[in-house]
């Protein structure tokens, strides 16, 4: 500590790292100052504050991971499968959200992603008849599924491509407390970052 001090400037990371080490969260915010301008149009109530590190993500770019089971999951990252079906989903999901595919038993593991195009809600039949080809499903699974809901959402994916490496479960737990889910879940922001380094090209 006693060098660091000495220092005249040093990186943000290495700061970080250090107060890190000691148990410390680290949080550097931005703050923008209204000018003249818009103090006369009325904005004078303080100084608008921007998280540059360790803040809350900005809307919207909360990462989705999907659970697929494996004959729909392949054909998602081979870009045969453009729509995955669900009985229910977030309203909140926004256009260019990544979407990481968990594909489950007997994979279970993280081997794709894609981005979501848009998200659809509307009664089954119309889904169906609109996007059974793009979503790969024979009608008997179609109707199984949606057994007992009048309504679904069809969400169209762009960009879809497997991973260099697949995250396997065990180490999704190990690394990220990570458990699978039913249909969906928000991603852990450790995740992202870790697929920022490690898979920075199918991120950007």
């Amino acid at each position: 500590m006693s060098r660091l001090e000495q220092r005249r400037d040093m990186l943000v990371s290495t700061l970080v790292n250090y107060l890190e080490a000691l148990g410390v969260g680290v949080r550097i915010d931005a703050n923008l100052v209204p000018d003249a301008e818009q103090l006369r149009s009325g904005l004078k109530s303080g100084q608008l504050s921007l998280p540059i590190i360790g803040g809350p993500s900005p809307p919207g770019r909360r990462d989705l991971v999907l659970s697929i089971k494996p004959e729909y999951s392949t054909k998602i990252v081979s870009g045969q499968k453009t729509v995955e079906l669900r009985r229910r989903f977030s309203a909140n999901v926004q256009p260019g959200t990544v979407v990481l595919i968990y594909e489950s038993s007997p994979t279970r593991a993280i081997t794709g992603m894609a981005r979501i195009a848009e998200v659809l809600h509307g009664p089954t039949n119309t889904i169906w008849k609109q996007f059974a080809d793009e979503a790969c499903i024979r009608r008997s699974d179609f109707d199984s599924y949606f057994a007992g809901a009048k309504t679904g959402f069809a969400i169209k994916l762009r960009g879809a491509r497997p991973l260099k490496r697949a995250l396997e479960l065990q180490e999704l737990r190990d690394r990220f407390r990570f458990e699978p889910p039913q249909s969906f879940l928000y991603a852990p922001p450790e995740l992202r970052e870790a697929l920022l380094h490690e898979c920075s090209e199918l991120l950007n």
